[in-house]
């Protein structure tokens, strides 16, 4: 069993069974009114908490290293979108079209957090750069990410993008954010000791939005158009993108004179793509059912760089 547990992720599994409970029993009517709340409620609180855990001076200090913040900026808002386009041309010929703006979708998004933040510490890399990297990186993201959606997409996409939108994405990401960090003074210290709470609410709010976007899949009757070979297919590109961004950013660190430690936040941070982020903004970006299959290229390479990050934070750990 323990073998099992160190291939498979538990929480791959419970993923795979939220699917599979959206599948069978998919929220409707007052019920789909009643989770759409949850989720924003769930959401909210995941960036409280995050606001809560972040130091004013893990802001400054990470702020300070502007070569390395400006670097996985550059990766995950610069280098993963042009090479989105590219996989999205070729993907628009072997994929149904939702699936395929999934894959461009992905690559806008911004970084993750709370694995960004895990795997660095555990190859004993620059920790305070890498709090800091990603949680900038989502707080730009509530601007940047409707903007490349914007200008990047196809106008036949369906995505839309306005004031209200940005506004909306806003309330439910920056605002939440904005309110931990004033709260910090007083429930700070309990959030840094009582990490657990953040990752249930991390996974659990994850959870819930994977559950409402199916479900409204479900309802909507789009997939009966989703075959296995579509999801290898979609496994194979997110593959491919994983590949291109880590071992660039692994390189690239190199040549730009960067230490190992500022490699490693650099390589978590520039590489990942936010799940906790980037579903709730599909919900508020795309119409409808579309959204369960924008965010399926997302639901598999958030499992894949969890995968793949795992074992890189352990192989660079183990240096002496």
């Amino acid at each position: 069993m323990a073998a099992l547990r160190r291939w498979i992720d538990p929480y791959l599994l419970m993923l795979l069974g939220t699917v599979g409970l959206a599948a069978l029993f998919p929220a409707r009517g007052m019920w789909a009114s009643i989770a759409d709340e949850a989720v924003t409620i769930a959401v909210a609180l995941l960036f409280f908490l995050y606001g809560a855990r972040l130091a004013p001076a893990a802001i400054w200090a990470g702020l300070t290293n502007w070569r390395l913040q400006l670097t996985v900026f550059l990766s995950t808002f610069l280098f993963f979108p042009i090479l989105g386009l590219g996989v999205y041309a070729v993907a628009g010929h072997m994929l149904p079209g939702g699936i395929a703006l999934g894959l461009l979708f992905l690559c806008l998004l911004p970084s993750t957090v709370q694995s960004s933040i895990a795997f660095t510490s555990i190859a004993r890399g620059n920790v305070p750069a890498a709090l800091c990297s990603a949680s900038l990186s989502n707080l730009i993201g509530v601007i940047i990410t409707p903007l490349l959606v914007a200008l990047l997409l196809p106008s036949n996409s369906g995505a839309g993008f306005s004031l209200s939108q940005l506004e909306s994405i806003a309330m439910q990401i920056l605002l939440p954010f904005a309110a931990g960090q004033a709260a910090r003074p007083l429930i700070g210290g309990f959030i840094l000791k009582h990490r657990v709470l953040t990752m249930v609410v991390d996974r659990g709010s994850i959870l819930l939005v994977v559950y409402t976007a199916f479900s409204e899949g479900m309802v909507a009757g789009v997939w009966g158009r989703v075959s296995l070979a579509d999801l290898a297919l979609v496994l194979a590109f997110n593959a491919v993108l994983l590949g291109i961004v880590i071992a660039t950013t692994m390189f690239g660190s190199r040549k730009l004179g960067f230490s190992k430690e500022d490699e490693i936040a650099i390589v978590f941070c520039g590489s990942k793509k936010s799940m906790a982020s980037g579903i709730p903004m599909a919900t508020i970006l795309f119409p409808g059912g579309a959204v369960s299959l924008i965010v399926l290229p997302l639901m598999i390479f958030h499992q894949l760089q969890l995968f793949v990050c795992a074992v890189l934070a352990r192989k660079y750990g183990a240096r002496e």
